[in-house]
C-alpha cells in the first residue's frame, strides 16, 4: 500500500515583486475531504497559514481528477516576524523562492 502525503494546500503558480518577495500565489486549499477551486493568496495570508502549521507543496492538479495532485517540494517558512523567507527546494540567500512553481 502506498502511503499518501498529508497536506493542506498546493501552490500552482507564484508572482514575485521586483524585490524578490512573493506578491501572491495561486493555490488550492483542502476543505475537509475536498479541495477548493484555485485561490489567490497574498504573501501575508500564506505566511499566516504556514505559521498555523498548514502544509503546502508546490505542484499541479491532475486534469479531470479533482483531489489528485503531482507534488514537488514542500513549502517552508524561515525567519522572524517581519523578515520571513518562504521557500521550496533550495533556499536562496535572503529571498523568497518556490522551486518548481511557474512564475505568473
Amino acid at each position: 500500500m502506498i502511503k499518501r502525503k498529508k497536506f493542506d494546500g498546493v501552490i500552482e503558480t507564484v508572482h514575485y515583486t521586483p524585490y524578490g518577495k512573493i506578491a501572491w500565489v495561486r493555490a488550492y486549499e483542502r476543505k475537509g475531504f475536498v479541495f477548493t477551486d484555485w485561490l489567490k493568496l497574498d504573501r501575508e495570508s500564506l505566511i499566516e497559514r504556514l505559521k498555523n502549521r498548514k502544509r503546502f507543496y508546490v505542484g499541479q492538479r491532475k486534469p479531470l481528477l479533482g483531489n489528485e495532485f503531482d507534488l514537488a517540494a514542500a513549502v517552508q517558512l524561515e525567519g522572524e516576524d517581519g523578515s520571513e523567507i518562504i521557500f521550496a527546494g533550495e533556499a536562496k540567500a535572503g529571498q523568497d523562492y518556490l522551486e518548481g512553481a511557474p512564475i505568473y
